[in-house]
């Protein structure tokens, strides 16, 4: 079998062990970026050639560097690293006939008023929203839906330019101000709730690992509140556990994911505790939350996801390595500090700190649930009196 070669597309420095496991594999791993992160902490020995292009993303030009490219090289797989180039490795893909998700179903697991008319028409249940492209449609919203509402955008990730209003006519002031852009927003009812989230692995069109976790803060307060991150994977076998396992694999078919790393996020009603759906993604959640799913379960679902890519480039069987029920839990926090030292921190519990300037983090792992909590509680208040420092949340409606 001849040499593949997978082309990585990642504008935010992240992947890198999805590239490496790729290249121990027997691939050529390439790497498209922008210039601005060229000089990176990549792990350049498992990296045959980078790519880069300009930071405003031009398609176009882009396109033209890869079509120079692919006289010589013969790309087998775009895999797109980050959420922001989910959309753009599915509009390569469509150009260059590239197997995997084209923009269709791309857009299922990066556009948020997709999802959830996609989730509406498959019966999984979404808090009820509008688009606002018509005037009438978003009065029946606001007369019929009891606010407050979250005006949110359709392609940000995470809690990044959401806004909360309480009010009919703050909800028309929001959407004026947004001009011509309000197409690329959507208006939802706000749910109050424990929001979770399912990292997991698909594979022929099947969940085939998954790991059920619960923000302690939901990221909305965390971005808008300046709190500290905190997540824990749920008690194993619980109803929160069995339901969320469930749910996650109906998202998952009915958006049409066949291989790779997801990240869905649902809430559980503090009202009526029903679950509702609330978004996805066809790659590895964000803020180091991989790295306590494996301290939890042994699954680094980066390496993972490049060995799936590679077992099904190749037509081969893949497995998962062997699965762990342990307990893990993260809190990450801005810093006062440039480096700070959390030698002070020094439960046996704790499988990683995180080196990043002016940030804190840490990574618990425990047998049981209890004992996570129980530390990151203890931390969550050492690192708010002793490190936090926090900043203005990005703000894209204004």
């Amino acid at each position: 079998m001849r040499t593949l070669n997978i082309l990585c597309v990642s504008t935010y420095f992240k992947g890198s062990e999805f590239m490496i496991a790729a290249k121990e594999a027997g691939n050529n791993v390439y790497l498209l970026t922008k210039q601005s992160l060229e000089h990176e902490a990549w792990p350049r020995e498992h990296i045959d050639d980078f790519f880069l292009v300009e930071d405003d993303w031009n398609l176009a030009n882009v396109e033209k560097g890869i079509a120079y490219q692919m006289r010589s090289i013969h790309f087998d797989r775009f895999v797109a690293l980050d959420d922001f180039d989910v959309e753009r490795a599915a509009a390569l893909r469509e150009q260059f006939r590239m197997p995997g998700m084209g923009q269709t179903i791309g857009r299922f697991f990066r556009d948020k008023l997709a999802m959830r008319i996609k989730a509406k028409e498959e019966n999984i249940p979404v808090p009820e929203f509008t688009a606002l492209f018509n005037d009438d449609a978003v009065n029946l919203f606001a007369d019929t839906v009891p606010a407050p509402w979250l005006v949110k955008p359709r392609s940000e990730a995470s809690a990044a330019g959401i806004k909360k209003v309480h009010s009919k006519d703050e909800l028309w002031q929001v959407i004026h101000d947004l001009g011509d852009e309000r197409h690329m927003f959507l208006a939802e009812r706000f749910a109050p709730g424990a929001v979770y989230h399912v990292d997991g692995l698909n594979y022929h069109g099947k969940v085939i690992f998954s790991r059920v976790s619960q923000y302690v803060d939901t990221p909305f307060e965390v971005a808008h509140g300046g709190g500290v991150f905190r997540s824990a994977i749920v008690e194993q076998e619980s109803p929160d556990d069995l339901a969320l396992t469930t749910l996650n694999e109906k998202v998952m078919q009915a958006f049409g994911m066949q291989h790779g790393a997801s990240h869905t996020e649902f809430i559980k009603s503090n009202e009526t505790g029903e679950y509702f759906f609330l978004e996805t993604s066809s790659r590895v959640g964000g803020a180091n939350l991989a790295g306590m799913v494996e301290a939890g379960s042994n699954v680094n679902l980066w390496a993972e996801w490049a060995r799936i890519e590679d077992a099904t480039l190749k037509a081969i069987p893949y497995e998962l390595p062997e699965i762990k029920a342990k307990y893990a839990g993260i809190v990450v926090s801005l810093s006062r500090f440039e480096h700070p030292n959390t030698s002070s921190f020094s439960d046996a519990e704790i499988v990683w700190r995180m080196d990043k300037p002016w940030h804190i983090g840490l990574i618990i792992a425990a047998d049981t649930r209890e004992r996570v909590l129980e530390l990151l509680n203890h931390y969550t208040h050492r690192i708010a009196n002793e490190f936090h420092a926090s900043a203005p949340a990005p703000d894209s409606l204004t």
